[in-house]
């Protein structure tokens, strides 16, 4: 069922693609695993899946471990400061990165480790006080100072967008973190580039797409859905 699901999803961002006027390889398609076991991801794998995002350290510390080295771990969940050695030198990309605070600890222990951290600046674009992210006003000023910082690249920009029946209400949610990002690379800030547009998930990911997506997130739409009682 999760290679028919992978597939299915694949094929919709295949038409969005088309719709828009955009190359399917402008886009990576993020399997999110959080909760789903080993046996899950292996079969997303049969279907050409490589690309995989966890909300948790601790589960993708895990999850890395037992899978081919040859898989790339993003990591979609906040991310809280006393975590990130762990994390640093497994996430190929952290989407959620929304304070200073969090980006010089990942800057210290990526010079710890001998690496380059790769960021994006998560936005939370419609405001909601249930989510983390900074606003569109601070966005750019976090940017900047971010950009300071000797062992973090910022990559681009992320947004969790609201749970909507109707994807098209999202619609202007994507639109103003691409007009965001094209905004900030006029800039051509040192250390920044705004090549990565993480928005889009399971209910909007094809809406998404038609403006401008990088990466689209999607679990339920893959794995089913989720369990929360691990």
């Amino acid at each position: 069922m999760v290679a028919e699901n992978y597939r299915e999803v694949e094929r919709e961002i295949c038409e969005a693609c088309k719709k828009s006027g955009r190359s399917r390889d402008e886009v990576t398609l993020i399997a999110v695993s959080k909760t789903k076991p080993v046996e899950m991801i292996r079969e997303a794998m049969e279907a050409g899946a490589d690309t995989f995002g966890e909300n948790k350290v601790q589960e993708l510390c895990e999850k890395y471990e037992q899978l081919p080295g040859t898989l790339h771990w993003h990591l979609i969940g906040h991310l809280q400061r006393n975590k990130v050695k762990y994390i640093v030198d497994k996430a190929e990309l952290i989407h959620s990165v929304d304070s200073l605070r969090l980006a010089e600890e990942i800057d210290k222990e990526a010079g710890k480790k001998g690496v380059e951290a790769k960021i994006l600046v998560e936005v939370n674009v419609a405001g909601e006080e249930s989510k983390f992210g900074v606003s569109v006003e601070e966005t750019e000023a976090l940017v900047e100072n971010i950009s300071k910082l000797p062992h973090v690249r910022v990559q681009g920009l992320m947004t969790i967008a609201p749970y909507v029946e109707d994807p098209e209400e999202n619609r202007p949610i994507f639109r103003t973190l691409k007009k965001l990002a094209v905004d900030i690379k006029m800039k051509n800030i040192d250390n920044v580039r705004m090549d990565v547009l993480s928005m889009g998930m399971t209910n909007d990911y094809q809406v998404a797409v038609e403006e401008g997506a990088t990466m689209v997130r999607v679990g339920t739409g893959i794995f089913g859905e989720r369990n929360y009682s691990v």
